[in-house]
């Protein structure tokens, strides 16, 4: 079994949430809700044989009838059925009781179907929805008692046609699902893999970070040696002129000796000629 959605017919109303509903032979009386806004002021009836949605009736805005989640049910009081209404919330709660008698309609000629075609075209709307339902439909007799339904066949088969349609469709979206599902599943083992991978690269980073700080502290190690060697270097010109000025005093004393060598020996010959003498 699955849902479906007729084609309604009727008058246009407007949209609600938190109304009641209560039905009554072949008719779905709807009154109340509303859209957080305002109250919805119709009071609606559904025929359900026909697919018919009409306005029985408007009230006030601020109407307690027209308010969300009221109560509404249906009663026989004197071989009458009449419609009962209470509390509900419109900005304020209410606790009235509401009564209304509801005037029996002329089903062979409603508002929306008022010429034999329209009839034959309600006739159609509801054996598609009771198509849509159990697919087994039999209109033949409808075809001997009334040359007017012809159509319904046709309109049938082509109904068929669309659902058969609809159902290869779906075939073809649940196969093309199954394949996003299996796809999805190959990207999430991906996903996974990739997690792993960048787990052990964030060890291998965080390994490689602790070698850059010991790197970092060998290297300013050697900054500083480079710079004492540096100081060192840029003491080198006076170091070089102490040098050259031991080297001249070492040359000018060398020279002094020399010099003063023949005057020594010149001095020991005569002692010793005086010694001898």
């Amino acid at each position: 079994m699955e849902w479906s959605q007729p084609e309604i017919k009727g008058d246009l109303v407007t949209s609600r949430a938190g109304h009641a509903g209560v039905t009554i032979d072949e008719n779905w009386y709807i009154v109340g809700g509303g859209d957080n806004k305002s109250g919805a002021t119709e009071t609606l009836m559904l025929n359900m044989s026909k697919l018919a949605l009409s306005v029985l009736t408007s009230i006030k805005g601020r109407d307690p009838l027209a308010s969300e989640g009221l109560s509404v049910c249906s009663a026989l009081v004197e071989s009458e059925n009449i419609l009962v209404a209470f509390g509900g919330y419109n900005g304020k709660y209410n606790n009235e009781v509401f009564v209304m008698r509801p005037k029996p309609r002329d089903s062979a000629q409603p508002k929306i179907f008022q010429s034999p075609a329209a009839a034959a075209a309600a006739a159609s709307v509801t054996a598609a929805y009771a198509l849509t339902k159990s697919e087994k439909l039999d209109f033949t007799h409808l075809e001997d008692s009334n040359p007017k339904l012809v159509q319904v066949n046709s309109f049938q088969r082509d109904l068929s046609a669309e659902i058969n349609a609809i159902r290869e469709e779906k075939k073809v979206l649940e196969s093309s699902l199954a394949e996003v599902k299996s796809e999805n599943s190959d990207l999430m083992a991906k996903i996974d893999e990739t997690k792993n991978t960048y787990a052990e690269l964030s060890k291998e980073l965080q390994s490689v970070q602790g070698q850059l700080v010991a790197e970092r502290s060998r290297c300013a190690k050697l900054e500083a040696q480079i710079s004492e060697l540096q100081k060192t270097l840029e003491s080198m010109p006076s170091i070089e002129q102490e040098v050259q000025l031991l080297r001249r005093q070492k040359s000018a004393l060398e020279r002094d000796m020399e010099r003063a060598a023949p005057v020594q020996r010149q001095s020991s010959g005569g002692v010793w000629r005086w010694i001898g003498g």
